[in-house]
Parts: C-alpha cells; sequence; structure tokens
C-alpha cells in the first residue's frame, strides 16, 4: 500500500512541474502580446492603458475573496480546472478583438482565474510535498514557471511574426490543454494521503482537518503577517519599475535594436530564475529564511545602482540580470514565509491572497512613480530613489521580520516515510 502511494506521489509531483510549465506558458499570452495586437487593431495608446488596467485591478481584487474561497473548499484539482478553463476562453475571446467590451471581459476574467490558479497551485504544493523539502518544492514550481513563460513567450512570438496576431492567443489558449492534462494526473490519493504531504493545517483536505482554522480577524492582528504583507510592498515598489525605465534607456542607446535588447532582458532572467530556484528554497530549508530573503533583495538596490550608471546598452543587460535573482527569490520565499505563519492555524490561502494584494499595490504605486520622478528628475535619479526603497526592503527584513523557520516541521513518520520531491 504505501510503495503505490509513493508512486502516485512522485507521479503527481512530475504532474505538478508539467502544471507549473503549461499554467504559465499559457499565461504568456496576456503579456506584452495584448498591446501589440490592440495597436495592430487600430486602438490608441489610451485605450490599450485602460484595458491592461483592468486586468491589473481585476487581479488585485481578486486576490482575497479567491483566498478565502479555496480555503473553505477541499477540491483545489477542480478549482485550478475551472481557473484554467476561464483563461483559456479569455484567451479566445482577445483573439476575435471584436470590442472593447469584448476585450474589457476577457481581461476581468483572465485577472481573476490568474489568481486563483496560483493559489491553487501553491495549496496543492501544500498536499503533495514533503515538510522538510518544502521550500525546494516550492522552487521547482518557480523553476517550471520560469521556463513555462520562456518557452510560452517565444513560441508565441513566433506565432504572431510568421502567422498571424489571432495565432498569438490561439496558441496560447492550447497550452491549457496540457495544464488540464496535468492537472488531471495528479492523484487525489496523494493530495488526501497523510504521509505524502506537509504537517501544514491547510494540507489535508478540509473535512479531516483536526482543528478549526483562525479566525480571518486574526491574521490582521499577526505583527508577523504585517511586517511581511509591508516587506511584499516594497519588494515590488523598488523591483516593478526598473525593467520599464531600463527599456527607455535600452531606446535612447540602442534605437532600432532596443526590442531585441528588451527581449533578452525578459528572456534572460527567466532562465537565471529556473536555474536558482530550487536551490534558493533548499538553502532556506537550511539556513532559514531572513537570510536568503535578505541576500536575494539585495540585487534589487544592486540592479538600481548599476542601472544609474548608464554605461551602455551592454552594461546594463549584464545588469539586468541580476533580476533573476530577485525573482527566484520572492518567487519560493513568499509561499513559504505564508506556510511558516500559516502552519498551524490555516487560512494558507487567504495569507498568500494578502500578499498579492500586497505585490500589486506595490507594483502599480512604482510604475506611476518610477516614472513620474523620470520625467521630473530623469532616468539617473529614478534608478536611485529606487535603489534607496530596495536598500529599505532589505533592512524592513532585518530589523522586523521575525524568523519562521523555527515553526514545528514534519512528524517523524512523516519525515522518514514520505517520498523525496
Amino acid at each position: 500500500m504505501w510503495g503505490k502511494r509513493r508512486d502516485e506521489a512522485e507521479a503527481s509531483l512530475l504532474a505538478l512541474n508539467g502544471l507549473n510549465f503549461s499554467v504559465s506558458a499559457m499565461q504568456a499570452g496576456f503579456g506584452a502580446f495584448v498591446p501589440v495586437r490592440l495597436a495592430a487593431a487600430g486602438w490608441d495608446p489610451g485605450a490599450i492603458g485602460m484595458a491592461l488596467s483592468v486586468s491589473t485591478i481585476a487581479s488585485m481584487a481578486a486576490q482575497v475573496p479567491s483566498g478565502a474561497v479555496i480555503d473553505h473548499f477541499s477540491g483545489k484539482r477542480a478549482l485550478a480546472a475551472i481557473a484554467i478553463g476561464v483563461s483559456m476562453l479569455a484567451l479566445l475571446l482577445l483573439a476575435t478583438i471584436a470590442s472593447v467590451p469584448i476585450v474589457v471581459l476577457a481581461q476581468v476574467m483572465q485577472g481573476g482565474a490568474g489568481v486563483g490558479l496560483t493559489l491553487a497551485i501553491a495549496c496543492v504544493t501544500l498536499s503533495l510535498a514533503r515538510q522538510d523539502v518544502l521550500g525546494e518544492r516550492l522552487g521547482k514550481n518557480v523553476r517550471y514557471a520560469a521556463v513555462g513563460a520562456a518557452v510560452g513567450a517565444a513560441g508565441l512570438g513566433l506565432a504572431g511574426s510568421f502567422v498571424s496576431g489571432r495565432a498569438v492567443f490561439l496558441l496560447a489558449a492550447c497550452f491549457g490543454i496540457p495544464a488540464l492534462l496535468s492537472l488531471r494526473w495528479i492523484h487525489p490519493v496523494a493530495l488526501a494521503s497523510p504521509e505524502t504531504r506537509t504537517t501544514h493545517h491547510t494540507a489535508p483536505p478540509r473535512p479531516k482537518r483536526k482543528t478549526p482554522a483562525v479566525s480571518p480577524w486574526r491574521l490582521l492582528r499577526d505583527r508577523r503577517i504585517l511586517v511581511f504583507f509591508a516587506c511584499v510592498v516594497m519588494f515590488h515598489l523598488g523591483n516593478a519599475t526598473l525593467l520599464p525605465l531600463a527599456a527607455t534607456s535600452f531606446f535612447h542607446h540602442a534605437g532600432r535594436n532596443a526590442d531585441l535588447l528588451t527581449a533578452v532582458a525578459v528572456t534572460g532572467p527567466q532562465l537565471i530564475t529556473a536555474l536558482l530556484s530550487p536551490w534558493v528554497g533548499s538553502l532556506a530549508e537550511t539556513y532559514g529564511r531572513r537570510s536568503i530573503m535578505m541576500l536575494g533583495f539585495c540585487a534589487v538596490p544592486l540592479r538600481a545602482v548599476l542601472f544609474s550608471i548608464d554605461a551602455g546598452p551592454g552594461f546594463m543587460l549584464a545588469s539586468e540580470m541580476l533580476d533573476g535573482v530577485s525573482a527566484a527569490t520572492f518567487g519560493v520565499m513568499m509561499p513559504l514565509v505564508v506556510a511558516d505563519i500559516t502552519h498551524r492555524g490555516g487560512r494558507f490561502n487567504l495569507t498568500l491572497g494578502m500578499m498579492g494584494l500586497a505585490a500589486g499595490l506595490g507594483a502599480t504605486v512604482s510604475t506611476s512613480a518610477g516614472g513620474w520622478i523620470a520625467d521630473v528628475a530623469g532616468l539617473h535619479v529614478a534608478f536611485l530613489v529606487l535603489a534607496v526603497v530596495g536598500c529599505g526592503t532589505v533592512l524592513l527584513i532585518w530589523a522586523l521580520l521575525p524568523e519562521t523557520s523555527h515553526l514545528p516541521r514534519a512528524l517523524p513518520v512523516v519525515a522518514t516515510r514520505n517520498p523525496a520531491t
């Protein structure tokens, strides 16, 4: 019986890799390809900006409610399947570009479905990963998502260049098929088995949880959650607008080659993120969360300072590779620290949704404020201000965020019998 469960758990973990890859490749269709397609359809910049903003607002609005819903229901696979289906439908709607209401509807659908997918995948991971290697497993999630984003963007770019703009969204929707198949190959028995999951409160199906989850209001009184919320806001405040500002500098220096440099600046860090993420998770299990976060987040102010030197596009492109370090660190640490804090009391998805809201708030303010500072004082000053914000994030972690890895870990039976990821 144990051997069968172990095989099911190992097969489910492989399917989880495929799910992360396919979902990320599918979601690449909602990135930079949307404004390109809208511009080709004759939309003016104001209308394009409105359509993109609608998706951001929908995503931020869905974070906390989606977390609460996923915490309440045990059918994580069913919820993920619904979210994948909604994303596929949104992509098919975008392929039509029939009217403003259709595009706005598709963006709203994607904003909500993307949040639900992210939270559901994180929750499934809690039910499949062994407790003592949860950090490494989360790192593998980030790895396959990064590879999926890079492969998806490359494939969609080729489709747009050699077939048509509509083919971009049709191909992106097709990535939803392997995502659904991967989800099907995650065994329900593996999700429910106590031998193959973490000891987190949220890992077992809801009827099998021994204690009720803490009150949502209690989360708002937890100092660790509030401090980490502030850290997430600060991280995105200093990081989100760095690449857009760097792309502006690429255009000033490289002219017609700016698009190529920007493409490399997007793809390169994705590959570094894929290489580093499991290693970051493993180090976090060995040395703790705070130290790894501080080291990884130092990449943000360092990158901003290097951008401010303005030594040419090649130097800036090399500096942008540091984004892979900070992205790997953040991608692993956000769910890992949330899992630590909510280990006994539950509300994992609700808390993770709160952190997603924090990320959205920080990124929104960053892009607006960074652009305004660059217009008023120049790119050099904007980069230095962002460097100060990045340093503030590291200091905030050092001064106020407690170490969370000391929280109760796996029971002896889990540590000795679970399959390795």
